[in-house]
C-alpha cells in the first residue's frame, strides 16, 4: 500500500519538476540560479535548499555537470569545433569551456574527442512514481568501466523478469554465505554480477557471483570472472536494497525508452561500497547496466 503525499511535499516536488524541465529546455542559456528561482516561486536560498534536499545535488552543480555531458557527448557524435561546442553551451569562451571540463573529466576536450569513449556523463534527472510509496529521482551516469577481474560464490537465479523469480531469496543468502566464508574484504567495496547475457528465456536461470575484485582463488568453492570493458547506465539506488527492484522497473519502462540508449546483452553489476547496511533508507548503492547509444544498434 503507498502512502500519500502531504499537500505541501505534493507542491514542493511539484515546483522542483518545473525547475528541472526549465533546465533541460535551456541548456544553452546562462540559466542563474535567480532565474531558476523565478520558476520555483522560492527565493534563491529556499530553491538551493529544497533542490539539494529532495535530489542529492546542488542546483548550480547539477546544471554545470549536466550541461558539460550534453558538450562531451557533442565532442564524440559530431564534428563541430571545440568553440562552437563551448559557445553553444553558454560558454563564454573556449578557455573557460576546456577548464570546466576537465574539473570533471579530467582531461581536455580535445583528448576526450581522440579517446572516443563515452564517460562519466550525467544525464537528466527523472521522476520515479512507479510501485514506490512516493515520488523520487532517479540519477543515471553513463560511465566506461576497464575490464575486471572478480572473485567470489556462484548461483544461479531467477531474476527480475523470470515469471515466477527467486532472487531476493537466493542473493541475500549468498551474500551471507560469502561473509561467512571469510573471503570478503569489509573494508573494500563488494561486487554482485549477474551474466544476463547465458539466458536464452526468462525461464533460464541466470548466473550470479557476490564477490569483490581480485585475481586469485583463496578457496576452491570460489568462481573467477572476467567482466570485459563496457559502458554502462549506472544507477543511484537509494533506500533499503529490497527496493532496488522498484527503481530497475523504471529505468527500464520509464527512462531507458525516452533516453536514446539501448541497454545490451553483458554481465549487470551491483556495487555496494565497504559498511554497505543493506536495510537502511540512508543505504546507497549502483547497478551497472551496459548499454550504447541507439545509433550504434545494428539494423
Amino acid at each position: 500500500m503507498t502512502t500519500a503525499l502531504a499537500p505541501e511535499q505534493t507542491a514542493r516536488f511539484d515546483r522542483i519538476e518545473r525547475v528541472l524541465d526549465f533546465i533541460h529546455a535551456n541548456l544553452d542559456q546562462p540559466l542563474s540560479v535567480s532565474e531558476l528561482a523565478a520558476h520555483s516561486c522560492w527565493s534563491r536560498w529556499q530553491l538551493q535548499r529544497v533542490f539539494s534536499e529532495q535530489t542529492g545535488v546542488s542546483v548550480a552543480h547539477y546544471v554545470r555537470e549536466l550541461r558539460l555531458s550534453y558538450a562531451a557527448k557533442q565532442l564524440l557524435s559530431r564534428h563541430d569545433r571545440v568553440i562552437d561546442i563551448a559557445l553553444s553551451f553558454g560558454f563564454t569562451s573556449e578557455a573557460n569551456f576546456s577548464r570546466a571540463f576537465r574539473q570533471q573529466f579530467g582531461v581536455s576536450p580535445r583528448t576526450y574527442r581522440r579517446r572516443g569513449v563515452m564517460d562519466g556523463i550525467r544525464t537528466p534527472l527523472h521522476v520515479t512514481t512507479l510501485a514506490t510509496p512516493k515520488p523520487s529521482w532517479l540519477s543515471v551516469h553513463i560511465q566506461t568501466r576497464s575490464s575486471i577481474t572478480l572473485v567470489g560464490q556462484t548461483s544461479p537465479i531467477l531474476g527480475l523478469f523470470a515469471p515466477e523469480p527467486d532472487f531476493t531469496d537466493v542473493v541475500p543468502k549468498l551474500w551471507r554465505d560469502a561473509y561467512e566464508a571469510g573471503f570478503i574484504d569489509a573494508s573494500q567495496p563488494s561486487i554482485g554480477a549477474i551474466d544476463v547475457a547465458s539466458a536464452d528465456t526468462l525461464q533460464t536461470p541466470l548466473p550470479y557471483l557476490a564477490g569483490q575484485q581480485g585475481d586469485t582463488l583463496p578457496a576452491a568453492s570460489l568462481t573467477k570472472w572476467t567482466v570485459p570493458e563496457s559502458t554502462y547506465a549506472v544507477i543511484t539506488h537509494l533506500g533499503p536494497v529490497t527496493e532496488l527492484p522498484n527503481t530497475l522497473h523504471t529505468f527500464i519502462y520509464h527512462w531507458l525508452p525516452a533516453s536514446g540508449y539501448r541497454c545490451t546483452d553483458g554481465i549487470e553489476l551491483e556495487v555496494y561500497p565497504s559498511g554497505y547496511q543493506p536495510q537502511r533508507d540512508t543505504a546507497e548503492m549502483t547497478y551497472w547496466i551496459p548499454l550504447e547509444c541507439r545509433h550504434h544498434a545494428p539494423k
